[in-house]
């Protein structure tokens, strides 16, 4: 049976506030981390009110009221500023190592994304690892932490509590949501924010030795009875 361990990838496997960060610098200037906090704040609500919007849309979207917040100008020319700057975010230092390192153990890696294909092919070059299976919000037309990301997969692979671990950074959208579907889940804290760690199968603070991590995870098994398709 194909053991699979799906990610989710920015703020997992993207070090996108980084990213984020530089590309808006020139705009923000010394208000730059505020405005970038602003962004992953105000970012999941947008989403989840309009599962319609493109990737895109949210980013333009979370922008403009993030600069409108942190009383930052912004003209209509630069709407666009995160999409298009979507190519300069780095990955985490360890991320393609990880991948590499679980691929070489026998697991199938995987991602569950709340992005646009065109936008996440950027990162995928950035990582330089093969992916078996991605799954983007544009595929599912809906985001994390609604479940249909992980429904998706589920269908595509018949992967289950038994051969597939998730791993991510957001508490929310990937720790709480592989919790509901009974999924053995390694949370990557990469925020240190705080949430209840007991709620993860295992938590780390980085995907060092992420294979050993994912291995013990699935060893340690599931919530007994739980179908993920459902």
């Amino acid at each position: 049976m194909d053991r699979w361990v799906t990610f989710d990838c920015y703020g997992t496997l993207m070090n996108w506030k980084a990213g984020l960060a530089e590309i808006v610098q020139p705009l923000a200037g010394e208000r730059t981390d505020a405005l970038v906090d602003a962004l992953a704040y105000l970012e999941p609500p947008i989403a989840a009110r309009q599962p319609h919007l493109s990737y895109r849309q949210v980013l333009s979207q979370t922008l403009q009221q993030a600069a409108a917040r942190e009383l930052i100008p912004l003209t209509a020319e630069q709407h666009d500023l995160l999409a298009d700057g979507w190519d300069r975010l780095p990955a985490f230092p360890d991320a393609s190592d990880a991948l590499a390192g679980l691929r070489s153990a026998g697991w199938r890696p995987a991602v569950l994304t709340n992005c646009d294909d065109d936008l996440f092919a950027h990162s995928a070059r950035t990582l330089g690892q093969p992916l078996d299976e991605v799954v983007t919000a544009e595929q599912v037309r809906s985001y994390k932490p609604v479940l249909n990301h992980f429904r998706e997969f589920a269908a595509r692979t018949g992967a289950g509590p038994s051969n597939w671990v998730h791993v991510g950074n957001s508490w929310m959208a990937d720790i709480v949501s592989a919790a509901r579907l009974g999924l053995p889940r390694v949370w990557i804290d990469r925020d240190r924010s705080g949430h209840d760690p007991s709620l993860a199968t295992i938590a780390v603070p980085d995907a060092k030795d992420l294979a050993d991590v994912v291995g013990r995870a699935l060893d340690m098994g599931a919530a007994p009875g739980i179908d993920p398709l459902r």
